[in-house]
């Protein structure tokens, strides 16, 4: 009985930021946990070839592109969602600029004195009105329905500050700093998550968060190193470390918790 309530047979989902790293693993964690799977990203071709992975792993599913940005092409998804699979149950909000800098190069460019609005606009745009559009169109849908989870995927830098020492070389040179952006809009992103969640309460809907920490992802062995150091469990995560959390909030087994931030980190934010 208690295993049964992981289970997310007959219920749709849809992933966006689908085609990611961390996207994917969402898909096939909800997929294999019995969901059908929406898989939506910018690319149509690649939210195709995801949507054939997961049907060769028996998981329905359909790949749909969407610019979360645009209020109009968030509506066409749901709609497609609702034709495909005639429901609408969870809705993961991975997407997410996350800025990269050249190491080196664009130290200058990284530096808050320097960040230029450009970029600190792009961020706001994807990671926190991306948020709040996804939430908005696809959210309703669910609260009309009177049933439904989001699950609004932070990071541990949108509780904690970045630490600028992990960016520093082995030369005891620093390479690049971590931009503001990506933490404020992070941090914003959980703000909303616990707002919506006093919302649509009453509409049967649970909306949560969860805040994963630093994945290995072919990074160089100096930055591991430092991130094992300051990491308590003493490593970064594995990309598929995350699954077991996105499951269970997303299934009855959460059936009582909405307005959380689940943290999955080795630790990270302990100390």
């Amino acid at each position: 009985m208690t295993l049964d309530r992981f289970s997310l047979r007959g219920r749709t989902a849809v992933v966006t930021g689908a085609a990611g790293m961390l996207g994917r693993e969402h898909c096939f964690a909800l997929g294999e946990a019995g969901a059908d799977i929406v898989a939506t990203d910018l690319d149509q071709g690649a939210c195709e070839e995801l949507a054939r992975e997961l049907a060769s792993r028996d998981i329905r599913s359909v790949g749909v592109a969407a610019d979360i940005t645009d209020k109009a092409a968030l509506e066409r998804l749901r709609d497609a969602a609702i034709t495909r699979f005639g429901r609408l149950d969870v809705l993961v909000n991975n997407a997410a600029i996350d800025d990269k800098f050249d190491p080196g190069s664009d130290l200058e460019a990284s530096r808050f004195e320097n960040y230029s609005l450009e970029r600190w606009r792009r961020s706001v745009d994807v990671n926190l009105t991306g948020t709040f559009l996804s939430c908005q169109v696809l959210g309703a849908e669910m609260a009309r329905r009177r049933r439904g989870c989001i699950v609004n995927v932070a990071s541990t830098y949108g509780i904690v500050a970045p630490d600028q020492s992990l960016y520093v070389g082995p030369d005891g040179r620093q390479r690049f700093f971590k931009s503001a952006a990506y933490p404020a809009t992070k941090a914003a992103v959980l703000a909303l998550s616990r707002y919506l969640a006093a919302y649509w309460g009453s509409a049967g809907v649970r909306v949560n968060a969860l805040s994963p920490g630093g994945v290995e992802a072919g990074q160089d062995a100096h930055f591991l190193e430092n991130y094992s150091k300051r990491t308590p469990l003493g490593r970064m995560a594995r990309r598929d470390e995350y699954r077991g959390a996105l499951v269970f909030l997303a299934s009855d087994a959460s059936s009582y918790l909405t307005g959380s931030n689940l943290v999955v980190d080795g630790g990270w934010t302990a100390w």
